[in-house]
């Protein structure tokens, strides 16, 4: 599983170096009281990035975290407290 793991890495980390090396135009982004120069490969592997951090984040808020809190709730009432020195 991990050689699984490390090959994706591995793909994907290429995938990146190829997008960027093809992708040597420059562009400028504006965000209104700042302005970034870069190439359009950087732009584009950033912008990926922070999707895939927000999307994420957002399946973590929506999904996990409340599954979460419920699990512990049922863990907490099947388990009796245990009384100490019995």
């Amino acid at each position: 599983m991990r050689m699984i793991r490390l090959l994706i890495a591995f793909a994907c980390i290429a995938l990146g170096a190829v997008v960027g090396a093809l992708n040597r135009q420059l562009t400028t982004i504006d965000f209104g009281a700042l302005q970034v120069s870069t190439t359009l490969g950087v732009a584009l592997l950033v912008a990926l990035l922070l999707g895939v951090l927000l999307g994420g984040m957002a399946i973590a808020a929506s999904v996990v975290l409340p599954l979460r809190r419920r699990l512990s709730l049922i863990e907490r009432q099947r388990i009796p407290p245990t009384t100490a020195g019995t």
